[in-house]
């Protein structure tokens, strides 16, 4: 796996979007549905019906990739279906397209140093 570099947003459309749809098919979506701009950078993620395949669209600055994964067995963990976009962290991004419930993962809380060491 091709891992986001730091500061990229994960954008997952919370729909299932026709899979026979390529780069330009998603990135109307991207304009039309999501409101957002398919060339900012951001990485935009989607989802088939089944759960079992995942589509994920990126500008990398000279043009538009389009990256596929398809789980042989099981589904991916998705938020719950709803209408617009969930916004999840890279690592987040990376234990879904493992095909882990990255649901119940828990960031630790970590108190802020009162003062320099």
């Amino acid at each position: 796996m091709i891992a986001p570099p730091t500061g990229v947003k994960v954008v997952l459309c919370t729909q299932p979007v026709d899979f026979r749809k390529g780069h330009d098919g998603l990135a109307a979506v991207v304009q039309e549905a999501l409101r957002r701009d398919p060339f900012c950078g951001d990485l935009f993620v989607f989802r088939s019906k089944r759960l079992d395949r995942v589509k994920i669209l990126a500008w990398d600055g000279s043009g538009l990739c389009l990256f596929y994964k398809r789980l042989e067995t099981g589904r991916f963990t998705w938020p719950p279906v709803r209408d617009g976009v969930v916004t999840v962290s890279p690592a987040q991004m990376a234990m879904l397209l493992e095909g882990l419930d990255w649901s119940r993962v828990r960031r630790r809380s970590v108190e802020a140093p009162k003062a320099a060491c």
